[in-house]
């Protein structure tokens, strides 16, 4: 069984795949990239679920994170999501402000989806 921090550093990784992948313009990759970063990230966050440790600022960390991963892989309304549980919670205040970064772009993007979908 992996850690959380076992967990987020793979993530990170990935990460770093899909930046070079957007520097060469390879989109499918970059999207790909940050997917498989998510599903490593939520699944840190789970563990700490389990452990029964959302102890902050790991907690919210992991959430902005994990937003940002969403947003880069074209999931905003996942995004979204994860930037409001995070914010429910107790976060460090620049934390909190780059949180509130990533719903400000998730929500722009939902509502041109919205705007393009009328």
């Amino acid at each position: 069984m992996s850690t959380a921090k076992e967990l987020h550093d793979r993530a990170m990784n990935l990460v770093e795949t899909a930046i070079l992948a957007r520097g060469q313009g390879n989109e499918d990759l970059t999207v790909q990239s940050y997917a498989e970063a998510l599903e490593l990230e939520l699944a840190a966050i789970k563990e700490m679920e389990k452990q029964g440790d959302p102890s902050e600022p790991t907690w919210s960390v992991l959430h902005r994170s994990a937003g940002w991963m969403a947003f880069n892989s074209n999931r905003f309304r996942q995004a979204e999501q994860l930037a409001c549980k995070a914010l429910a919670g107790d976060p460090h205040p620049e934390i909190a402000e780059e949180l509130r970064e990533l719903l400000g772009q998730a929500f722009k993007h939902l509502q041109r989806r919205r705007e393009d979908a009328a």
